[in-house]
């Protein structure tokens, strides 16, 4: 090869390198003014507000804004219908769990609106805590206390034999107790009381020490005593619901009832209700346990229902 060919390969070389500097750089300014201007819409028509944790009421709106748009996807740490949840760590002694709304869809707003009716006055051990929310022009957030050790589902179903390891019995009956007084606590002791609509092992969060904590009210229904929600759209996860919720369209106490008998038998059973098995057969958790229930000796049922724990 002729020098002058050689010549010709570097100069073409590096011009194709700085011009790919360039237009990198130009993107990363792009990325860097787009962050830039959405901070200050949001801080423009943004509202934070902090009912607790004296570590977020240190934090300025803009210095929390600028921390919200450091998040990323390898922040994520859960995903619904009604938004994603990031990681947010402030310090190594402060975590939160940040769910973000988009705003632009009036069911989404909604869904934000019966979160903060729902969770600002409630205090009670089986609850995820709210901490506060931020409402900006283009997106919702709402701070929630961080459950360290994730979702009964993701426990229960996960491939990581240790994380299986933390379930053993009294953990789980720990687990079922605790659901327990959290829904009592929402259908009788809250003012007015509460249908939660969408019970499941995913909305269930344990903290550091595996207590249960009922977790996303986005569907919840605030009622009046002896009242019920009547809706036309079946709001709500598959297997999870009440037979009759499909057939009425009413919301009660009862459907909330049925889907914490659910999650017990997915407790026991370490099967999802979706378990493929389940829709290859046409069936469900409830009817493919009640099947091999009708197996068991006589006597032996009788014996398991003796044993009951007041949740009170």
């Amino acid at each position: 090869m002729s020098t002058k060919l050689i010549a010709l390969y570097i100069t073409v070389c590096s011009v194709l390198f700085i011009i790919s500097k360039m237009l990198i750089s130009f993107l990363c300014y792009k990325k860097w003014a787009r962050k830039k201007r959405i901070i200050e819409t949001s801080l423009t028509g943004g509202k934070l507000v902090i009912f607790r944790s004296a570590a977020m009421q240190s934090l300025s709106p803009k210095a929390f804004m600028r921390m919200i748009m450091g998040l990323s996807s390898k922040d994520i740490i859960g995903s619904g219908g009604y938004g994603t949840v990031y990681l947010l760590r402030l310090d190594e002694k402060s975590a939160f769990a940040i769910k973000k709304l988009s705003r632009g869809s009036a069911e989404m707003d909604r869904g934000f609106e019966r979160e903060l009716d729902t969770m600002g006055d409630i205090k009670h051990r089986n609850i995820v805590p709210l901490c506060g929310y931020y409402a900006a022009p283009h997106f919702n957030l709402l701070i929630y206390e961080l459950m360290p050790n994730g979702s009964l589902d993701t426990i229960l179903h996960g491939k990581e034999e240790k994380k299986q390891a933390l379930l053993d019995w009294p953990v789980r009956y720990k687990i079922a107790l605790g659901v327990a007084r959290g829904l009592s606590y929402l259908h009788h002791d809250c003012i007015p009381h509460v249908i939660h609509r969408d019970i499941k092992s995913s909305n269930i969060l344990l903290d550091h020490n595996m207590e249960a904590r009922v977790s996303d009210f986005g569907l919840a229904t605030l009622m009046k005593p002896n009242e019920s929600h009547v809706t036309t759209v079946v709001a709500g996860t598959f297997g999870y619901l009440a037979p009759e919720y499909f057939e009425t369209g009413r919301a009660t106490t009862k459907g909330d009832v049925y889907s914490y008998g659910v999650v017990l038998l997915e407790l026991l059973t370490g099967k999802r209700p979706t378990d493929e098995s389940f829709l290859e057969n046409g069936t469900r958790l409830v009817t493919w346990v009640s099947i091999h229930l009708s197996f068991l000796p006589e006597g032996v049922l009788s014996n398991l229902y003796s044993v009951v724990v007041p949740i009170r």
